[in-house]
């Protein structure tokens, strides 16, 4: 099977059930026919920006991250906005808490920015570590984060 029939196959599955582990992804892909190893779904989760999220009732569930009409900055101020509790900054780095589950939503949206002041991030279920490349930058970033997330005047 070509991979882009697999990742075809992969992204019907993932819009149509609440898939939330490799395992269930697997067995769904099973079920079609399909038979891939573990490394091989691994990199087509990798290849197709595939993240979890929480889904309605909370539980989390894989979704392929797509930047949709907005531009992707502006997805990054409106996610900063909705998800995140609070930002510290220790030197270089800039640690994101955020609402439980959107840890590794949002540092996919970070990422796929390639915005100058991070060199990388480490996501978790609600706490992002994101490096840059100096102090002077890791503080800039530090102001824009603080610019765009929610304030006690907002509740």
């Amino acid at each position: 099977m070509k991979k882009s029939e697999r990742q075809a196959a992969i992204e019907e599955i993932i819009n149509q059930s609440p898939i939330a582990t490799q395992e269930e992804l697997m067995a769904q892909l099973k079920a079609k026919g399909i038979t891939a190893t573990q490394a091989t779904i691994s990199r087509d989760i990798r290849d197709m920006q595939i993240v979890k999220s929480p889904d309605e009732t909370g539980h989390a569930r894989y979704t392929i991250f797509k930047a949709n009409s907005k531009n992707e900055q502006d997805r990054l101020f409106e996610s900063l906005h909705d998800v995140v509790t609070g930002v510290d900054r220790v030197e270089f780095m800039n640690i994101i808490h955020t609402l439980p589950s959107n840890g590794n939503l949002l540092a996919a949206i970070i990422d796929d920015l390639n915005l100058p002041a991070v060199s990388g991030t480490l996501a978790g279920h609600d706490t992002i570590f994101v490096v840059s490349p100096s102090v002077a930058v890791a503080t800039e970033f530090h102001e824009l984060l603080l610019q765009h997330i929610r304030t006690e005047d907002d509740l």
